[in-house]
């Protein structure tokens, strides 16, 4: 069993593993072991999550779901096959917490009274100063 928040766990029954050759380290051994391991999750099927986690994390990992709900996780780090799967159970179960996570709502608020005053206050010195600076068009500036 997986556990991915409080109380919440997926068996490792419902996780399909896929191996292929990596381009990760370990030399020459890349060349003839399958060591990249890709992790597979239907998260429609899954018995452990509700209706509701479910839909939280198709809409918070959508991107990384395909039409059909499968989330997909590569692993390529290290150079043994059971490290890089251990990896691609742990970056899941960070994704699925992540995604189960509640998020505060934000309320909205308004700008108080004495932060607009403040701002307004100091655009009116900012441009007396700038205004004091302008050279004033008189009969000496025109070159005559």
């Amino acid at each position: 069993m997986i556990e991915i928040a409080d109380d919440t766990f997926i068996s490792e029954d419902e996780l399909v593993f896929k191996t292929s050759r990596s381009s990760g380290p370990g030399g020459q051994n890349v060349n003839k072991t399958n060591t990249r391991v890709t992790l597979f999750f239907d998260v429609v099927n899954c018995r452990g999550l509700s209706d509701t986690q479910k839909q939280h994390i198709h809409t918070r990992l959508a991107k990384r779901a395909d039409r059909n709900g499968v989330i997909r996780v590569v692993s390529q780090k290290f150079r043994t096959q059971q490290a890089n799967r251990r990896a691609a159970v742990e970056r899941l179960q960070q994704l699925l917490s992540g995604a189960l996570k509640i998020r505060p709502v934000r309320k909205e608020s308004t700008v108080p009274y004495a932060a607009k005053r403040r701002r307004l206050d100091q655009k009116k010195r900012r441009s007396l100063l700038k205004q004091r600076r302008a050279r004033k068009n008189s009969v000496g500036d025109l070159g005559q």
